[in-house]
């Protein structure tokens, strides 16, 4: 009997340690996240389980569990990049997780005409690049794709579907210590172009910097059966670019 307390109480021990030392990597270090829509496609797919950088921006409250507000704005903080895939807090419901494109720095004017994004009144170069094959079709469908080169010379790959209200805009003027998000699947994508829904994201918002995906699955995770024929075994360990 005494030895059978002994290992409950060990158990019990171990159990609380590994508990509370995955709390404390979550908090501080990496979160998982997982892709339940295509707004970031190509970079990401549904299904798509990606690890976050909790320190690339700092700590703010949404930083912790549960958005305890232990403090106002950011502690340790570092300016995002533009370019940056960003997890943040949905500005008109913070119980809720983004991840988006950071396109829009403090001060900047974001417009969008006729499909091209101008940053400060600077043409961002966007060049035809083939199609993107969707494959969560019953049918594959080919997407237009684009290469876009951002200000500070980065590359990405954008998908421009069909014609959208959202591929003409007024200017949008970034307050300071807010950012301006996009999803890479333009026509597919509430971000910030929608004011009422998302608009800017305030700094303390942002969660982290999306590194790499972990794992990949066209079918939900817990289909065990179905993971030697679901898996993207080519996206695992993919960094985000």
């Amino acid at each position: 009997m005494k030895e059978q307390k002994e290992s409950k109480y060990s158990f019990l021990q171990t159990l609380v340690v590994a508990v509370v030392c995955a709390a404390f990597v979550r908090s501080f270090f990496f979160e998982p996240f997982h892709i339940p829509s295509s707004s970031m496609k190509p970079e990401l797919l549904v299904g798509d389980y990606i690890f976050v950088s909790k320190f690339s921006y700092g700590y703010s409250r949404y930083s912790f569990p549960f958005g305890i507000n232990f403090f106002e704005g950011r502690v340790f903080k570092s300016s995002p990049k533009r370019g940056d895939v960003a997890v943040f807090r949905l500005p008109t419901n913070p119980r809720i997780n983004y991840v988006k494109r950071i396109i829009g720095l403090p001060g900047d004017k974001i417009q969008i005409k006729s499909g091209v994004v101008y940053i400060n009144d600077v043409q961002v170069s966007k060049i035809n690049d083939g199609f993107f094959k969707d494959e969560n079709y019953e049918m594959d469908l080919e997407i237009p794709q684009f290469t876009e080169t951002l200000p500070e010379g980065k590359t990405i790959k954008t998908l421009d579907q069909r014609d959208s209200p959202q591929d003409d805009t007024g200017i949008y003027e970034v307050p300071q210590g807010h950012y301006f998000m996009m999803g890479d699947n333009r026509d597919n994508s509430q971000d910030s172009r929608f004011q009422d829904l998302v608009g800017f994201v305030p700094e303390q918002n942002l969660v982290g910097r999306a590194l790499f995906v972990f794992f990949s699955s066209e079918k939900p995770v817990w289909q065990i059966w179905n993971w030697t024929r679901d898996i993207r075994f080519e996206r695992i360990f993919k960094k985000l670019n």
